[in-house]
């Protein structure tokens, strides 16, 4: 199996919507989408391998060392995803990346987000930067991937609150409805920015991942119990028919 079949499995078996968005990309741009997706589910998963924190810290650790070789143009460590991960990155990426990286610490640890600037650098580490690293994988534009990244990863922070609350974090500032669905809103606007700003044509294959934002948001700001309800989202038919009709349209 090539390294880009095993990143591809490591995405189908965490998870399938995200497997879905890379495939419905030209087979060019899969090839370099595949092991930054593939990148961000193993860090995700990091936090939460071990129930010792200084386990889960070294997990984290490694990928900030495998991306400071990619930075510093080293020798890097052969991996099935790491190797793969050093054709597509450029230095300057690279380094953007290791807070990607950084902010996952938070999973870790049981204590809440200070305030909400924290939970928005959180949010705009975790979507802002990885969006701004598939767009230059693509050699796109990345003017309005901070916008639309932070969109998406509000929409996937909001929808994974009921299973971060099983697991004993404390995923929002302030769970009250009103302010749920401000920060709903203020994700909705932030989606809108980008692509007011236009989104580059090369970057569209990127920002297919996120095709169920607008969707969820909306969702959440008409309707904030369905955070706490575990009810946000789509049926099957209905995501696979509005991911057909982005690329069919070219709109993201």
């Amino acid at each position: 199996m090539s390294d880009i079949q095993a990143c591809a499995e490591i995405v189908l078996k965490a998870d399938p919507d995200r497997f879905a968005a890379v495939m419905a990309a030209p087979v060019a741009a899969r090839e370099k989408l595949f092991p930054i997706h593939a990148f961000a589910v193993e860090v995700a998963r990091a936090p939460w391998a071990s129930e010792e924190p200084m386990i889960a810290e070294m997990r984290l650790q490694w990928w900030r060392d495998g991306l400071s070789e990619i930075a510093s143009g080293a020798l890097v460590r052969k991996h099935e995803v790491l190797s793969p991960l050093s054709g597509v990155l450029t230095a300057d990426t690279a380094k953007a990346l290791d807070g990607f990286v950084e902010v996952r610490r938070w999973d870790i640890y049981k204590e809440p987000f200070e305030d909400d600037a924290h939970l928005d650098d959180y949010l705009q580490q975790t979507g802002g930067a990885f969006y701004q690293a598939l767009c230059q994988a693509l050699g796109a534009s990345d003017a309005s991937a901070g916008a639309f990244g932070y969109a998406v990863a509000v929409a996937n922070w909001l929808k994974a609150v009921p299973e971060l609350e099983a697991r004993g974090r404390v995923p929002l500032v302030d769970g009250r409805p009103d302010a749920v669905r401000s920060l709903a809103e203020k994700a909705i606007a932030s989606l809108q920015s980008a692509r007011r700003a236009g989104i580059d044509r090369a970057a569209r294959p990127a920002f297919l991942a996120g095709w169920q934002t607008e969707t969820i948001l909306k969702q959440v700001a008409r309707s904030p119990s369905r955070v706490a309800d575990g009810t946000l989202g789509q049926s099957e038919f209905a995501k696979k028919a509005s991911l057909l009709m982005k690329v069919a349209l070219g709109r993201v």
